[in-house]
């Protein structure tokens, strides 16, 4: 495996590529264009801007995480063939830069979904939390405005204000959509994108809905193993890959995490790895925690085992952390927590590798 952390570029993350790099174990970062409206193509000389950056800090730069998917796309409207030419513009221009790993989602307006962006632990530290009791009583504005207001003054992926600017007219466009009408548009959105991934040398790696379940009645698509059949069938190439994120298809404790990692790794279908720990109360109640196993109800050992039994040789990366050691920042996206989550999956990799090779 390549271990990586997201990086937000050097304007949009106080965290350094030089204390990045001290991270034991990390070879690489994941990297993305924020500053880029979505649906517009990705420039050349700024990729490689960032690319370069990375490089010269000593870290890898193969994956992009996410040259997000216009809604026009998502919805099948007529406009939708301009933004995928667009988004094909975007994958030549990350490959000539060295990208061979490009993540996206396919979740409608919302990306990822919380309740809570600093929910106190046990133990003095914050971390993100979902409770569906409270989203049953909001409206997606009110829920809008509450993320917005406690991100620290950063923007967060997914929730870049100009696409929470709309709300009242994206919902109207999804009124009456269902799951197959969605699945349908990605189907003509891969059509489209794969074979130009199979000329460059790219896996687009879809991401599990977050959380793996409707919201605000809004159709989701990547909620368990039967939607990811689905998906690869799609399109039947290496390049139609999966995402697999531990702590969104794992709060749904019906999804068994390493069977999921196995299965698909077989199958050589999963492309990217974000592992991180959940602690789930009841359903569709849960908050993140600590990497290790003990802290949360996934099973991070076997996870682990599961990717080094099916030979998985791609990036990995810690995913979000908790907010330790009186650190501001970006929620989710401190660096102390995630730079011990990356040591301890580094950790169980070596256990692993060398109880394997007795």
């Amino acid at each position: 495996m390549k271990m990586t952390f997201r990086w937000y570029g050097e304007k949009d993350d106080t965290i350094t590529l030089r204390q990045i790099k001290q991270i034991p174990g990390m070879d690489g970062v994941v990297g993305a264009l924020y500053d880029v409206p979505v649906g517009e193509v990705w420039p050349l000389e700024e990729i490689a801007a960032q690319a370069d950056a990375a490089r010269a800090a000593g870290l890898s730069y193969e994956t992009v995480e996410s040259i997000n998917v216009h809604e026009d796309i998502k919805l099948g409207l007529p406009t939708r063939d301009r933004y995928i030419e667009n988004y094909i513009k975007s994958l030549k221009n990350a490959a000539k830069c060295g990208v061979n790993v490009v993540c996206y989602n396919f979740m409608p307006i919302f990306d990822w979904t919380r309740t809570d962006l600093a929910k106190p632990l046990y133990d003095g530290s914050t971390a993100l939390a979902f409770d569906y009791h409270v989203i049953a009583g909001k409206s997606p504005r009110q829920m809008a405005d509450e993320i917005l207001s406690h991100s620290n003054g950063y923007v967060l992926p997914g929730w870049e204000p100009e696409r929470l600017g709309e709300l009242g007219r994206l919902f109207d466009a999804y009124e009456g959509m269902g799951e197959e009408d969605l699945r349908s548009n990605l189907g003509y959105f891969l059509k489209a994108v794969i074979p130009a991934c199979e000329e460059l040398g790219i896996r687009m790696t879809i991401h599990p809905d977050d959380p793996p379940r409707s919201v605000f009645g809004l159709p989701r698509i990547v909620k368990n193993e039967r939607d990811l059949d689905k998906i690869v069938k799609l399109a039947d190439s290496p390049s139609n890959s999966l995402c697999i994120c531990t702590g969104s298809l794992g709060s749904n404790r019906d999804n068994d995490i390493p069977h999921i990692v196995r299965k698909f790794g077989r199958m050589d279908r999963i492309g990217f790895m974000h592992v991180r720990n959940i602690q789930v109360h009841e359903p569709w109640v849960f908050n993140e925690v600590a990497h290790k196993s003990k802290f949360g109800s996934l099973d991070i050992y076997d996870i682990m085992r599961a990717l080094w039994e099916v030979g998985y040789e791609g990036p990995v990366r810690p995913d979000h952390g908790r907010m330790i050691w009186d650190e501001k920042g970006r929620p989710g996206y401190g660096l102390f927590d995630r730079a011990l989550g990356a040591n301890y999956l580094c950790g169980l990799w070596d256990a692993i590798c060398r109880e394997n090779s007795q």
